[in-house]
């Protein structure tokens, strides 16, 4: 149940209260004045619990009509009394509350009615008054602090969800940054050896030089039109472009061999050739390789880690499996670093899944479909 509803069933509760004390004190009043119901006091009395139940009149009302029938009336009302002394020290208003009940006891003790507070007993009524007021203070101070805790709960909510959508926008930056390094290596060969062919033109026939020359131009174009990408995805006034490395497609086995110079036992297990996937797949692989490592470095010191990629078609995938171990000391986490593995994944139209496995074992597994052509099928 939530903070809302739990707020909207209480308020529903006090509506309650205070109609069943409301019918009590008019039914004492009556037994005090020979059965009879239509009294003045009845009348004063259904007023307060109308004021008590009024959300809309100004806050001093309900305290200072039901004050003033005690006062005059004693002990049938006073139900109301303690409600209205109650709401009072819940809403930080205890000296109010305290001189509510001392002008209550001292009109009583001053006008001395039939059914005066001070009888029969002499201090019951101020006990009773006394509880409503510590009571109040209790219970509205308690709502402070849950009111608190719930706004703080919602207040990290939000900033975790913001903290997510900025991974998920960082790292898109980051493929799109990584897939523009790679076409641009790429397209520059093309152009390149394209140069090369067109330098001999004399010795090729005139159709052909024409398309070698269009071909060189067309390649040109693309890496400039690749390199106004990389200006707007790439924040220059932190970092130029050309001071980010531009990333290498490496292989799994470089990220092993640097884990176990470390220290990190890993055993890994390797299918097929890096080239069988695309080259997206292969950084999406570096990447959670990395991230896998790096978080049983963080939280499973010492333990062994299972590495295992597979790059045949029709997917590629990856599993990292890990034993428990002990935290390492002093380890920082963001948390964020799945959430961005998560969004490459997604991205290239697989899915990723990280979590215990049994036994103490955690598991991050991905897999990355190949494009409908690679699979041999055509859509």
């Amino acid at each position: 149940m939530s903070w809302r509803e739990k707020t909207r069933w209480a308020a529903v509760g006090r509506c309650c209260l205070v109609a069943l004390l409301t019918a009590n004190s008019v039914q004492n009043g009556a037994s005090v004045s020979g059965g009879h119901y239509l009294t003045a006091g009845s009348a004063v009395t259904v007023l307060c619990g109308a004021a008590l139940l009024t959300r809309r009149l100004p806050w001093a009302v309900a305290p200072a009509m039901t004050t003033a029938t005690v006062g005059v009336w004693g002990w049938p009302p006073l139900p109301l009394l303690l409600v209205a002394l109650f709401d009072l020290a819940a809403n930080r208003r205890a000296r109010v509350a305290l001189g509510c009940a001392a002008v209550a006891l001292g009109a009583n003790l001053v006008s001395r009615p039939p059914t005066s507070l001070w009888m029969p007993q002499q201090y019951g009524a101020s006990l009773f008054l006394l509880l409503a007021v510590v009571g109040g203070l209790w219970l509205g101070s308690r709502h402070r602090l849950v009111e608190a805790l719930a706004g703080q709960v919602e207040h990290l909510r939000i900033e975790r969800e913001l903290g997510e959508q900025a991974a998920r926008a960082a790292e898109r930056s980051r493929i799109a940054a990584e897939m523009h390094d790679v076409l641009a290596h790429r397209l520059s060969l093309i152009a390149l050896h394209t140069g090369v062919l067109a330098a001999r033109g004399g010795t090729l026939p005139e159709p052909v030089g024409e398309r070698l020359a269009l071909l060189r131009t067309a390649s040109t174009e693309a890496l400039a039109d690749l390199r106004d990408v990389l200006g707007a995805l790439r924040d220059t006034d932190t970092t130029p472009a050309s001071a980010v490395p531009a990333p290498v497609l490496r292989d799994v086995d470089e990220l092993v061999e640097q884990a176990r110079d470390a220290g990190q036992r890993v055993h890994a297990e390797v299918d097929g050739r890096p080239e069988q996937a695309p080259a997206a797949h292969r950084l999406a692989v570096y990447r959670i390789v990395q991230e896998a490592l790096t978080n049983a470095r963080k939280h499973a010191a010492g333990a062994p880690v299972d590495v295992r990629v597979c790059y045949r078609p029709p997917a590629t995938t990856v599993e990292v499996a890990n034993a428990a171990g002990a935290p390492a000391p002093g380890a920082v986490t963001s948390g964020f670093g799945l959430v961005g593995l998560g969004e490459r994944v997604t991205a290239l139209g697989g899915r990723l899944d990280a979590g215990p496995a049994g036994a103490g074992t955690w598991r991050l597994t991905a897999r990355i479909p190949h494009p409908p052509e690679q699979n041999g099928t055509r859509t």
